[in-house]
Formats: structure tokens, C-alpha cells, sequence
């Protein structure tokens, strides 16, 4: 047996050896594929496209990381917070998880795995700031780039609120604002920002770690209708009562902008006026006055859209039952497509334990995952789909949503997972529902739809595209050519 027990050992050391010997080898491929990495030449470009948007001064994040001076403290908490995969926490905050679903999207900051290995091996050799000469030039981070969608063509400031650092959570409506607009105009992006005075006498944010420490509201349902005679609360609540006027998408505590179906846009009319049906509010620690501003951007005058707005009613905020201390506990809501849907936007909707959700579509036998993506309740994001790879649906296809909760004390923004938990408005209840938007499609736009969606991806009969159960389905007329094609071909 002591025999035995050195050759084991003798063995396994030479394996550990081997396996040592090989990463090491492994590693210093990796090093010299990628060569000499440095701040200037290599992070300074992922910062600018990922980070500085939000990372720059007087904004939502806690520091700045613009200059060498100002990034390299911060390298390491760098380094672990963009390997963190997508789940509340990671940096940028963006959860698509990319080994399943549709991975084509608009406005993707999420960082290839390229840019990770540069981060990496930038840390592990000790952050070398580089040559200034290969420095990009620096972005505008002034006036303009704080709207994502560019500058407004038109802006509106709703009414200032008030929350107290310990009040408890607040729902209810503010008053109605004019746009003032004096014409109708579609509206091709529509971005909403909080501005808030909980930055210090000199700027600098005070003591908050998370874009929830900063902000107060945590979501306006809003829409805007042309109100009879003077206006004022009453017309407000006829207007919504009535469901006169265009819905727009719900706001939320760090959400991104929305930008429409370019041939889908909504209408923003002449003499409209902007009200609201759920406004909730709660606090983040301290006293704050806020206000809420929104961006309009237009087509240009002439625009006519060719599609109209998809209604999409898909979750569950009424009999849901969150055990304690239990993970990876599901949520299910179905809804049958009634026509012809492009679905450009998914918009994942969860609480307090909210921690995933997925997207399924059901046509027939045929069950396809279009995304899916992790959740943090202190960054709600907006997924729009790229063009030429949003879902393309036929009237009947069953939307399918998975929610994914964690009731532990491994997901931070849990208050006590000690605690069953319920449906309700309050953040540390639940809710789950996909906010998501698309444009609906008659029978003729349905297939012009999935025709260029063939030109553009040069499908061939054994390609398989991901929501398109119908791409490789040929209308008659074209079976038909192909069948005389291939006949007269027969025949010579």
C-alpha cells in the first residue's frame, strides 16, 4: 500500500507539473498575442466607448474615469467588475447573457472578450499607463452627451419633488405639463433623466455607491393626450380614464432611452399635454428634490409610419409567491400574439429579488430562447434589438417569460430574505413583467418583413434563424418559380 500510495503521488505530481507547464505556456501565448498593454493604447478606448458616458463628473457613477490619474486607483475594482458575467453588479451595466438567444442589439456596451483579456492583463503588469502619444482623442462629455439620444429637439421639465431620507415609499400622480408643442410630430427616440440635488457644495456625490443612493424615482407610467377645455387634473384624469392620447415607454430608476421602430414611430400631438397615472417615489437616504426631464427627438417633418404600435401585455403582478431563502425560484406568465408582431425591445421588469429573465417563443412544436438576461434592480435596462435581427412573429406564436428570483442574502438589494414575499408596488415587493415594445404587421407586411430579412442574411433553405420560425418558409409564388426553374432545367 505505501508503494502505491508514492507512485500516486509521484503521478499526480507529474500531472500538476504538466498542467502548470501547459498554462504557463497558455498564458504566454496570450501575452504575446495581445503584447504590450497599456492604458493609452488599449483601456483608455474601452473606457471612452463603455464607461465615460456615465463615469465622468457630476453624473450617476461615483467616480470619474476619464484620465490615467483618475482610473488607475480604481484598476483592480475595474478588472473584477467587468468579469463579473451579467448579474447585478457587473460593469457596464448591461445583462444579455451571450451564449444563448438573439446577441445582435443597438447601443451595446457590453465588453468582447478581447477587451476583458486587455483589462486582465493590464492589472496582472501592474496598470502601465503606456505612451501619451497613443492617448484617443478625449470624447465631449458637456452639454449634448448628457442626453444618450443627442441633442433634444424638444424638452420638457415636469414638477419638482420631494422625498425625506427616511419617508416611506410614495405613489400618486404629479401635475400636467404642456409640451408646448405647435404641430404634430412622430417621435423617434424619447429619452427621461432624473436631475437631483444629492451632489455636495462641491459637486461631488455624497457617499452613494449605487445609482439607487442617487435617485428617488423608481418609475412613472406616464402618457400624453390633448386635454379638453383648460386642462388641469381633471381633463388629466378624463384623458387616461378615457385612454385618449399616445402611451409611451414606462420610466424607471437608470433606465436607458427608447428609440422606436424607424418605421414605427409614435405621435406626440400638437397641444399636447403630459400626464401621469403611477408615479412612485422612494427614498434614498437622504433628503432630495428631484424633477424629471424628457428629451424628444423627431423624424423629420413629412414622416408618415408605415407600422403601428404592437400592444404587449405579458407578465404576472398579482399572485406571485416568493419563499424565503430560497434561489433560483421561477415565474411563469404566457401570451398569445393576436397578429403579426416585430418585437424590437426587451425590457425585463422584476423587483427587489429579481435576478434573471428569459424570453421564449412557442410556435407549434418549435420552442426557441430569443434572450435572456440577468437583473439588477438599481439599473433597469432597455434591450433594442438590432436591425435585421429583431423577432419576427406570426399571429398565434405564444410568448413565454421565466423569472428568476433570489430570496438570499447573496442578492444585496434584499432588505431581510428571512421574509415570504408577494406582488406589490414597493421595490422590496415583486413584480414581473417584460416592458418590452414592437410594432404590429399585416399578412403582406408580415412577409415583405421576412423577405428582406432573407435578402439581408443570404438565407439558404438549411439556415436557421433565431425568431424567425417562418424565414425559411417560401410564399407560393416564389415555390412556384423555383418549381418551373427546376422543371425547365429538367427538361434541357
Amino acid at each position: 500500500m505505501a508503494k502505491k500510495n508514492k507512485s500516486s503521488i509521484f503521478t499526480l505530481g507529474i500531472v500538476v507539473l504538466l498542467m502548470a507547464t501547459a498554462g504557463v505556456a497558455v498564458a504566454a501565448e496570450t501575452d504575446a498575442d495581445l503584447g504590450e498593454v497599456t492604458f493609452t493604447k488599449d483601456i483608455a478606448p474601452i473606457l471612452q466607448r463603455s464607461c465615460q458616458q456615465c463615469h465622468k463628473p457630476d453624473s450617476v457613477a461615483p467616480m470619474s474615469l476619464i484620465t490615467y490619474e483618475q482610473v488607475r486607483p480604481f484598476a483592480r475594482a475595474i478588472a473584477k467588475r467587468t468579469h463579473m458575467g451579467p448579474v447585478a453588479g457587473v460593469m457596464p451595466p448591461w445583462y444579455i447573457e451571450k451564449d444563448v438567444g438573439i446577441q445582435e442589439y443597438q447601443y451595446d456596451p457590453s465588453l468582447s472578450e478581447d477587451e476583458l483579456a486587455k483589462i486582465e492583463q493590464w492589472v496582472a503588469n501592474r496598470a502601465p499607463k503606456g505612451d501619451p502619444a497613443d492617448m484617443p482623442p478625449p470624447l465631449d462629455l458637456s452639454g449634448s452627451s448628457d442626453w444618450r439620444i443627442g441633442e433634444p429637439d424638444l424638452i420638457n421639465v415636469l414638477q419638482e419633488v420631494t422625498m425625506k431620507a427616511d419617508a416611506p415609499d410614495w405613489w400618486g400622480e404629479i401635475e400636467p405639463v404642456p409640451t408646448g408643442l405647435t404641430e404634430d410630430r412622430y417621435v423617434a427616440a424619447v429619452e427621461i433623466r432624473e436631475v437631483n440635488d444629492v451632489l455636495d457644495a462641491e459637486g461631488k456625490p455624497s457617499g452613494r455607491t449605487t445609482v439607487g443612493g442617487r435617485f428617488i424615482v423608481h418609475h412613472m407610467i406616464w402618457s400624453t393626450a390633448v386635454l379638453e377645455g383648460a386642462g388641469g387634473a381633471a381633463a388629466a384624469e378624463q384623458a387616461l380614464t378615457s385612454f385618449l392620447g399616445t402611451s409611451w415607454p414606462v420610466h424607471e430608476v437608470g433606465r436607458n432611452a427608447d428609440v422606436f421602430d424607424p418605421e414605427g414611430a409614435r405621435l406626440l400631438e400638437a397641444g399636447s399635454t403630459i400626464i401621469t397615472n403611477s408615479v412612485h417615489l422612494h427614498s434614498n437616504g437622504q433628503d432630495t428634490t428631484a424633477r424629471l426631464e424628457i428629451g424628444w427627438k423627431f423624424h423629420p417633418k413629412g414622416y408618415k409610419p408605415k407600422y403601428s404600435e404592437a400592444v404587449r401585455v405579458l407578465g404576472n403582478a398579482v399572485d406571485i409567491d416568493i419563499r424565503p431563502n430560497v434561489a433560483n425560484q421561477e415565474l411563469h406568465s404566457y401570451l398569445i400574439l393576436a397578429q403579426n408582431t416585430k418585437i424590437t425591445t426587451f425590457e425585463p421588469h422584476l423587483h427587489a429579488p429579481g435576478a434573471r429573465m428569459c424570453l421564449e417563443a412557442i410556435w407549434g412544436i418549435h420552442v426557441e430562447t430569443l434572450s435572456c438576461a440577468g437583473y439588477d434592480h438599481n439599473w433597469v435596462r432597455g434591450y433594442e434589438y438590432s436591425h435585421n435581427y429583431e423577432p419576427l412573429l406570426p399571429k398565434g406564436t405564444i410568448l413565454h417569460i421565466i423569472g428568476y428570483m433570489d430570496n438570499t442574502d447573496k442578492n444585496r438589494n434584499i432588505p431581510d430574505p428571512r421574509n415570504w414575499q408577494g406582488s406589490g408596488n414597493r421595490s422590496v415587493a415583486n413584480m414581473f413583467i417584460d416592458l418590452g415594445h414592437g410594432v404590429g404587421l399585416s399578412d403582406e407586411q408580415f412577409q415583405e418583413e421576412m423577405n428582406k430579412r432573407r435578402e439581408f442574411l443570404k438565407l439558404t433553405k438549411n439556415d436557421h434563424v433565431i425568431g424567425c420560425p417562418l424565414c425559411n418558409v417560401l410564399p407560393m409564388e416564389e415555390l412556384m418559380k423555383e418549381a418551373t426553374t427546376a422543371t425547365g432545367a429538367g427538361g434541357q
